[in-house]
């Protein structure tokens, strides 16, 4: 209980804006992720140049060896609800240095081990963590930063990534026939400390929407102006709590409409509008009572809020869930996994079965890299124009479809022009793939960047356990096939079932294919037809209609308060 009310000492102090800056100390934060991406998924990306040292220094198996990958991935996408708890409790700074100082101690002690069981735990276990810690933090808090060049500016930064491949690689490569793969993993696992560093530059960012109170005065109705005050005084207690914390603050999160039961409760004393002197002092009393009450239990309690929602905004919000829109598109990422890491793991192997040089096999992780340096660049660019900027989904959907297409070309291709191409084509779409899918938790067609924070810990957390099957899964069809070209296969599978429920997520956001009755408007349905039963609108329409204009009246006068609140709760 102590460490979970704990308070971490912050390097840089909480900014405040209005409004995501795009810009400003973001361009900072930026080129963090540049360097966290270079060290942790291009690091992991270019993990293939081992595989082979490890199998012959082992005596063991290519599925064998590919449980490193696996093992370390899931351990990164699977823990991620627990980096969101943490960065939501102590902060991005205290995690992500964290993360850095267990991926660095994780490489470097890959390098003593004896056995291929205790690099599972030195570099599987230790640094995948290690990487669970400090990615979701930083591409959290750039998200935060960045509103309207959001895509952009995440499409930028994420080559630190493709760079690695492209430049890093080839390095480590030629280093390991120097020195040795041992000596090769403490040089990688020494600059990955860079990461702590990285960590101390993450300042923490509060959005506080600016109130125009002369023009609310001016133009707002007495129960409107009521519902200001209320939310100004729920907003500094909320306020003076985060500011300490994770540093990250969304008006619009502090009191969703399902969870102010204060202001039900003063919807329900105000019973005419020109009775709102009248009813002035007992709603006075109810608030004085929900002060005092968030005084006793203490500081995680916010005045006119439930505790769930108190504890959900603080920790992690698992109600994303009951999101259908959320749910398909966390079933996309999780099928798409299976096509993240296997071709550049295998790729090298691959390139060899076919006739190539293994140094010349090398360079296909660099032909890979480069295009996907492209990739990322024109994602980047196509998003931020105004024609796309409601059809971002629909553009990523193009990518998957072709990136499917082309891990099938992957099993059908002979020779070095051919096996280039293909990863051209791979990486270019990679690139289009890798900065945009957990970026797009923060669009408001998936959840919205204000329950981004645990939209995402959640959304890695799913992409795990695809994560853990695909390499070795990989590694199964190799060693039953004797030919690495069916390693795809199980990539290109998942890549196709991603794309068709990536499809289904826009649709689901308005509510088409799993639209659901709440239990009040079934109340009012069978309230005002006994006999009802819940039919499609096409069969008994009059029925339908009927019951969602009781729906609305009961809402609108739920809502009547909350008008005001609405106003100032604006989205970035």
């Amino acid at each position: 209980m102590g460490l979970c009310r704990a308070k971490v000492t912050q390097f840089l102090g909480a900014k405040q804006y209005s409004k995501a800056p795009d810009g400003g100390w973001g361009w900072v934060v930026a080129v963090v992720f540049f360097l966290v991406e270079m060290f942790t998924y291009g690091i992991i990306k270019s993990f293939g140049i081992f595989l082979q040292d490890m199998m012959e220094e082992f005596g063991e198996t290519n599925s064998r060896v590919s449980w490193i990958i696996s093992i370390c991935v899931f351990v990164m996408t699977f823990n991620s609800p627990l980096s969101s708890v943490m960065m939501n409790r102590f902060g991005f700074q205290f995690v992500v240095m964290i993360g850095g100082l267990l991926i660095s101690t994780g490489t470097i002690t890959t390098s003593f081990t004896s056995s291929l069981n205790q690099i599972y735990i030195t570099y599987g276990l230790v640094t995948g963590l290690g990487y669970c810690l400090t990615f979701l933090p930083t591409v959290t808090i750039l998200s935060m930063y960045f509103s309207r060049r959001r895509s952009l500016v995440t499409a930028l930064a994420s080559t630190g990534e493709s760079l690695a491949m492209s430049a890093l690689a080839p390095g480590f490569s030629v280093l390991r026939d120097k020195i040795g793969w041992r000596r090769t993993m403490a040089v990688i696992g020494a600059l990955q400390s860079i990461i702590i560093v990285c960590g101390a530059l993450l300042r923490p960012i509060i959005i506080k929407p600016r109130l125009s109170q002369s023009q609310n005065i001016e133009t707002s109705s007495p129960k409107e102006l009521e519902a200001l005050k209320t939310q100004e005084n729920i907003d500094s207690l909320v306020l003076e709590n985060f500011e300490t914390t994770n540093g990250v603050l969304s008006l619009k999160d502090t009191c969703t409409p399902e969870e102010n039961t204060s202001l039900d409760k003063e919807t329900k004393l105000e019973t005419a509008p020109n009775s709102l002197e009248k009813n002035k002092e007992p709603e006075t009393e109810i608030h004085n009572k929900d002060d005092e009450k968030t005084m006793d239990q203490g500081e995680e309690r916010n005045s006119g809020c439930t505790k769930q929602s108190a504890a959900n905004s603080r920790l992690l919000d698992f109600s994303i869930l009951k999101d259908c829109s959320f749910v398909l598109y966390s079933l996309f990422g999780l099928f798409a996994t299976l096509g993240f890491f296997a071709p550049s793991l295998y790729i090298i192997e691959l390139s060899v079965s076919r006739g190539m040089e293994r140094e010349q096999a090398t360079y296909m992780l660099s032909i890979m890299a480069v295009a996907e340096i492209f990739g990322r660049f024109v994602i980047g660019w196509v998003l931020s124009q105004n024609v796309f900027r409601t059809r971002k989904l629909q553009v990523l959907l193009v990518c998957v479809i072709m990136m499917t297409v082309d891990l099938v070309g992957f099993t059908l291709v002979t020779n070095f022009y051919t096996l280039a191409l293909c990863c051209i084509v791979y990486g270019f779409f990679m690139g289009t793939l890798a900065c945009t899918h957990i970026p797009m938790l923060a669009e408001d067609e998936v959840v919205g960047v204000e329950r981004m924070s645990s939209a995402a810990g959640v959304y890695v957390f799913i992409q795990s356990f695809a994560g853990l099957a695909g390499p070795p899964l990989g590694g199964v069809l190799v060693d039953v096939t004797k030919n690495y070209g069916a390693a795809f296969y199980s990539c290109a599978v998942g890549m196709g079932l991603s794309a068709v429920f990536l499809g289904f997520v826009r649709p689901a956001k308005k509510g088409l294919p799993c639209r659901r009755r709440s239990p009040k408007c079934s109340a009012v349905e069978h309230e005002r037809n006994p006999g009802y039963k819940e039919v499609s609108g096409e069969e008994k329409p009059d029925q339908t209609h009927t019951a969602h204009d009781d729906c609305s009246e009961i809402e609108d006068k739920r809502d009547v308060s909350q008008e005001g609140v609405k106003e100032v709760t604006t989205q970035y």
